[in-house]
């Protein structure tokens, strides 16, 4: 081939080969794949099962592996959709730039009452946000301390790559670290089935995970009252630990990914929400 004219295709080819990344797994012909946040994991599974029950020959693929993992994913091409209990950070945002020149774009599809959970027999019926970042920082290390019994805090929560840890991490800690008594579990549900276990232990999840425990409800502050995770306190934004879960796509959602997104976002996809234990957006 002429050199004048490799340079004229090499362009071309180029942009084919961005483009194809661009477009995921769903334009290979092998479905829509979902991958990432343990803590939706089990919505997203549901929302898929009802979609291709209506759409016979449709094929939504979900995956966990935690927020992080989901990213990831997005990132290097092998997903088409990440589910993420957090927003994206910067750095993030500037990999998927860097290599398809596009920031992402965020789409909420559901919200959550990030809940602190309980034992059962645990009195302590309520916790402000500093005693739980004192508490998980390591500063209050005994119930009595928050008056519950004279017994040691047995501390449960996620591993890094999970959303929900960065976003407990960022909101209720404040930053700091966890303490190194923290005992990290590989999804939210083991984490209350942890305390579900131990009338001593503490742990941090989504609402829809609250099965066996007690939820605490959480106070802003001293003075204020303290707020159980509701429909309603999620709604208007009272309870304190509320946050939005999002999918996130590398473009503007196309083809089957975008009829998938659209649904889960409709009337029909959202009453799932609420079967599931979620909160719909509306």
């Amino acid at each position: 081939m002429p050199s004048r004219m490799l340079r004229r295709t090499l362009p071309a080819v180029v942009a084919l080969a961005l483009g194809a990344l661009a477009a995921g797994p769903a334009a290979a012909g092998r479905g829509v794949t979902v991958k990432g946040s343990d803590t939706m994991v089990i919505l997203v599974q549901r929302w898929a099962e009802q979609y291709m029950s209506g759409k016979p020959g449709e094929v939504v693929q979900v995956t966990g592996g935690g927020s992080g993992t989901g990213i990831a994913a997005l990132i290097n091409g092998s997903t088409d959709i990440c589910m993420a209990s957090r927003p994206m950070k910067e750095d993030e945002k500037l990999k998927l730039r860097d290599r398809y020149q596009t920031r992402g774009v965020e789409i909420p599809v559901a919200k959550d009452g990030l809940s602190v959970y309980v034992n059962e027999k645990n009195p302590v019926q309520e916790l402000t946000l500093a005693q739980l970042r004192d508490i998980y920082t390591g500063k209050l290390t005994s119930w009595k301390q928050v008056g519950g019994a004279d017994a040691p805090i047995t501390l449960y929560g996620r591993e890094n790559s999970s959303g929900t840890y960065v976003y407990f991490k960022d909101n209720v800690l404040g930053g700091r670290d966890f303490s190194a008594r923290c005992q990290t579990l590989p999804g939210t549900a083991a984490v209350a089935n942890a305390v579900l276990k131990d009338p001593n232990g503490i742990g941090y999840g989504g609402a829809a995970y609250a099965k066996g425990v007690r939820d605490v409800a959480v106070k802003k502050d001293a003075r204020t009252q303290g707020v159980l995770p509701t429909p309603a306190s999620v709604k208007d934004g009272s309870y304190p630990i509320t946050r939005y879960l999002y999918f996130y796509t590398r473009t503007q959602p196309a083809g089957k990914a975008k009829e998938f997104i659209t649904w889960v976002r409709s009337p029909a996809g959202q009453a799932v929400v609420s079967q599931v234990g979620y909160f719909p957006l509306q």
